[in-house]
């Protein structure tokens, strides 16, 4: 009896340690599979981010501007709004057939509408100025700015700059003249007046 006792008292501690060599060893497995796809994962994202950069699209490189346009302050008068400005050919090259694309905001519907404008005169020298103006009803459109400005006959565009042209002139509020009947008094009663001063209580 006291044999079987021993041998079962030295079969427990063996099995005790198989499992924790058995734990030991799926423990360091799993951290070395969590490692390992921790890797791949990261290896995979840097090539898509890489693949990504790539697909996009390189900037073209900015253009220096040809012309300067100049803005006037849009004038009312009479139920009509006139746009208009200054376009001046600020390179060495000579253009022609030169118009001004205005986008207009509708006031019904805030849709966009664009006009093209032609430049008076059309041909422009290097450092030669010209005028463009366009008149719409100041009851369908709400806003209007410039966005581009095209010649030749392919309407190509050219890169251009804007600045503050003329300012809206001043509007003249005409001086009327106003009459006042003075007020007849009536008998026992005072009017205070400069020329007739009173004390009041």
């Amino acid at each position: 009896m006291s044999d079987s006792l021993q041998q079962d008292t030295f079969a427990e501690p063996r099995s005790s340690a198989t499992l924790k060599l058995i734990a030991a060893l799926s423990a360091l497995l799993i951290t070395v599979l969590v490692f390992v796809g921790y890797a791949y994962l990261r290896k995979r994202h840097a090539a898509d981010n890489a693949a990504s950069i790539a697909a996009l699209p390189t900037p073209e490189p900015r253009k220096s501007p040809k012309a300067l346009i100049m803005v006037d302050e849009a004038l009312l008068k009479g139920g009509t709004t006139t746009i208009g400005g200054i376009v001046k050919n600020t390179s060495s090259e000579a253009f022609g057939s030169l118009s001004v694309e205005i986008e207009l905001k509708r006031r019904k519907d805030a849709g966009v509408e664009t006009k093209v404008v032609p430049l008076h005169p059309a041909q422009l020298e290097p450092q030669q100025e010209g005028r463009y103006s366009l008149q719409v009803k100041a009851q369908d459109y709400g806003s209007a700015r410039v966005v581009g400005l095209r010649t030749g006959s392919d309407s190509a565009s050219l890169p251009f700059t804007t600045a503050q042209g003329q300012k809206r002139p001043p509007e003249r509020l005409e001086s009327k003249t106003v009459l006042v009947d003075k007020p007849r008094s009536k008998a026992g009663e005072f009017i205070n007046t400069p020329d007739n001063p009173s004390r009041v209580p």
